[in-house]
């Protein structure tokens, strides 16, 4: 069953000063029984907060603080840095080194030259037999006589390779009759031969050459 409330209640808020007036008034039962009823159901609101703000503080400084990852470059920095490594000078290549000058084309020695040769006009200074040689001792063989003949400034050179007969004892010598023309017009041999020609009968006629040696330069 609800209890009634007096129509007009006590200002409660503050006790009655003592200077307001000299006679202490005294609660009536109702009254206070009124004042116990509302004192049961405040509640300390300032006290729990308190309580709140503490321990949440407490859990913030135990809980350790995440490191954070480092940041990756941005797409525009990226592309920034791109062009500036592109921008690099190259190294510029090493100076080309002159190479060898190219040996000259080899000049026929001609109708006249072989004539005054086969005459003896123009004297035959060294020559060297191929007979009997192999292919790789003949060239070997070649090329040191024509070195030899460059280095002591002579002009003419006979060099004898045999005619030679295919299925013979003389086949050998058949193939330097065709190796030794091919040798000469080689860069090797044209450094020291400026041409070549088919000798006189007297010389040999189809198995031996005329060769005119180059003049070393001084």
């Amino acid at each position: 069953m609800k209890r009634r409330l007096p129509s007009s209640l006590p200002d409660l808020s503050e006790p009655p000063s003592p200077h307001k007036s000299q006679h202490k008034r005294v609660l009536s039962e109702e009254e206070r029984a009124l004042w116990d009823s509302v004192a049961r159901q405040t509640k300390p609101l300032r006290k729990k907060s308190r309580l709140a703000k503490t321990s949440l503080a407490k859990a913030s400084a135990a809980k350790p603080l995440a490191a954070k990852p480092p940041l990756a470059p941005s797409s525009s920095m990226q592309a920034v840095a791109k062009p500036a490594a592109a921008a690099r000078p190259k190294p510029s290549p090493p100076p080309a080194q002159p190479g060898k000058p190219a040996a000259p084309p080899l000049v026929a020695i001609g109708r006249r030259g072989r004539s005054r040769l086969s005459r003896g006009k123009d004297e035959i200074e060294a020559r060297l037999d191929l007979h009997g040689m192999t292919q790789i001792r003949a060239h070997h063989a070649l090329l040191g006589f024509l070195h030899r003949a460059h280095s002591s400034g002579m002009t003419f050179v006979l060099v004898i390779t045999g005619k030679g007969k295919v299925g013979s004892a003389e086949q050998e010598r058949g193939v330097l009759r065709r190796q030794v023309p091919h040798w000469l017009g080689m860069p090797e041999f044209r450094a020291l031969v400026v041409g070549f020609e088919e000798a006189h009968i007297g010389h040999g006629g189809e198995g031996a050459l005329y060769v005119r040696v180059r003049r070393a330069r001084g």
